[in-house]
């Protein structure tokens, strides 16, 4: 077998391409992360049973058609499908309260889908390391400067995007978070300057999404996420 794998033999047409759908199926079941690295080639010829000149002719296959970008000497990545198609304009109007709270609306249908879902498909290690970002998350909110905090914050929401396992989710999160982080941070500047620290409801509901997520339990992970951002809305419109 390890013969085969170091084999510089011309690839399979049959094994390449069993390797193509395979990275294929694991990206669109969300096993592969868009912005993510893929294994190295000498993993996936060890993965698959193969020689490495067979794994390049399927990311060979895969970089034409748009799913990973690759370049001489450094790891494959996964591509964003939605990033050539997706126009999310106005990203420069971080400031202004009805904008923020339109980001908000958008957040809260978000953020509640991902959490039902990863409650339901998270793997025991990405439940693993989303209490090791929780932890981390609400260490962090004790002293750090309000720009930090609104990263922790996301770091955390992007975990959990991405162990919804689903493709269309994780892709609009990323694009989303990227897009609109300025009005995301505006919105903790100004919750915090209204409150002048942060609201410890919104702290325990951080809580409940984690333990409800870890828990396995889908509708209250959804509904506690949702409830949470909503929760933050209310607060600025003065509700």
């Amino acid at each position: 077998m390890a013969e085969n794998r170091l084999s510089d033999k011309p690839a399979s047409p049959g094994q390449s391409d069993r390797l193509y759908e395979e990275l294929v199926t694991q990206l669109a079941s969300g096993e592969l992360i868009p912005g993510g690295r893929l294994p190295s080639e000498r993993r996936l010829a060890e993965d698959f049973g193969m020689s490495r000149q067979m794994v390049r002719d399927a990311l060979s296959r895969l970089n034409a058609a748009g799913f990973i970008e690759s370049s001489q000497g450094r790891a494959s990545r996964i591509t964003n499908l939605m990033a050539p198609h997706l126009q999310l304009p106005l990203e420069g109007l971080g400031d202004d309260l009805d904008f923020q709270l339109q980001v908000l609306e958008v957040r809260a249908f978000l953020e509640g889908e991902c959490a039902g879902y990863a409650a339901q498909r998270a793997s025991d290690q990405e439940l693993k390391a989303l209490a090791a970002e929780y932890a981390l998350m609400h260490a962090r909110g004790q002293s750090e400067t309000t720009l930090a905090k609104a990263r922790a914050d996301l770091r955390f929401h992007t975990l959990i995007a991405q162990s919804s396992h689903n493709l269309l989710l994780i892709s609009f999160s990323q694009l989303f978070y990227e897009r609109y982080f300025n009005a995301i941070y505006g919105v903790l500047s100004r919750t915090l300057k209204k409150f002048g620290r942060y609201p410890e409801g919104i702290r325990g509901q951080h809580a409940e999404i984690h333990n409800a997520i870890q828990a396995r339990d889908a509708r209250r992970a959804r509904e506690i996420a949702r409830e949470h951002i909503l929760y933050t809305r209310a607060i600025l419109a003065g509700e």
